[in-house]
């Protein structure tokens, strides 16, 4: 069967024109989100923390709150992609259609990480107007921006597949996301912790994705950069192996 390319850019096109329509939600509220970030601990806890590794406190945030919109939005997105034709009965109609497995997954996800990527610059935008930023290495800020999005994308299209209703599909992001990137080093570096909490704090497998975005940023990070990458391109064949497995079986596809 050769590349459905035409299929693939109509279910590509279709998701991406969601975000038009929903942009007060997709593109806005995030930003905003972001701003008051910046102003509760920038000005709150910078005034007492000037400085973390040499970055002043209001910078070294930035690569963190960029995370935490990118792990929620391309989570969301993707879920709420693929979720919404099992909810409406067209998942169907997408299954019996002359488009592949591989073809489905690349629009979706594809779709859920553009706009997660666009997002993440336009808050590093934001970002410049509230603090002094500068990228040390640029190619790998955009590397790690692409491929996080791409692997939360994959792990917001499995949720989508495996969530029964709305309370499902929020409760991943909500209840163990969140946390888990408010605890993986996005507002603090996890050197200030004690040496308990330290070795606690590196079985969160957000502090290596964090850690890597940051050093692509100013140079410093709490893990090595290659242990980072190592650590997020497992997390991407891991989701892309269980998307495999669940159109491979029909898991919550068929039923």
């Amino acid at each position: 069967m050769s590349f459905n390319g035409y299929g693939v850019w109509a279910i590509y096109r279709f998701e991406m024109a969601r975000a038009l329509r929903t942009v007060w939600q997709s593109i806005v509220t995030p930003v905003i989100t972001t701003a008051l970030y910046f102003v509760v601990f920038g000005s709150a806890i910078g005034s007492a923390m000037t400085e973390i590794d040499g970055v002043p406190y209001g910078a070294f945030i930035v690569p963190g709150l960029i995370m935490l919109s990118l792990f929620t939005q391309s989570i969301f997105n993707a879920s709420f992609g693929i979720y919404f034709p099992k909810f409406t009965g067209t998942i169907y109609e997408l299954l019996s259609a002359p488009v592949s497995p591989f073809e489905i997954v690349l629009a979706y996800v594809g779709a859920a990480a553009t706009k997660s990527a666009i997002l993440g610059l336009i808050i590093l935008a934001t970002a410049a107007f509230f603090v002094p930023l500068q990228i040390l290495h640029p190619f790998w800020m955009l590397a790690f921006l692409i491929l996080i999005s791409v692997t939360f994308s994959l792990f917001g299209f499995i949720i989508g597949i495996w969530a029964n209703g709305f309370e499902q599909l929020q409760m991943i992001p909500m209840l163990v996301v969140t946390p888990l990137t408010f605890l993986g080093g996005s507002f603090y570096s996890i050197d200030m912790l004690p040496d308990a909490w330290r070795t606690v704090t590196l079985f969160n497998p957000v502090v290596y994705l964090i850690s890597g975005f940051r050093w692509a940023f100013y140079g410093t990070s709490d893990v090595g950069i290659g242990v980072s990458l190592a650590a997020t391109l497992g997390f991407f064949f891991t989701c892309l192996a269980i998307v495999a497995w669940m159109f491979r079986t029909g898991y919550r596809l068929k039923a």
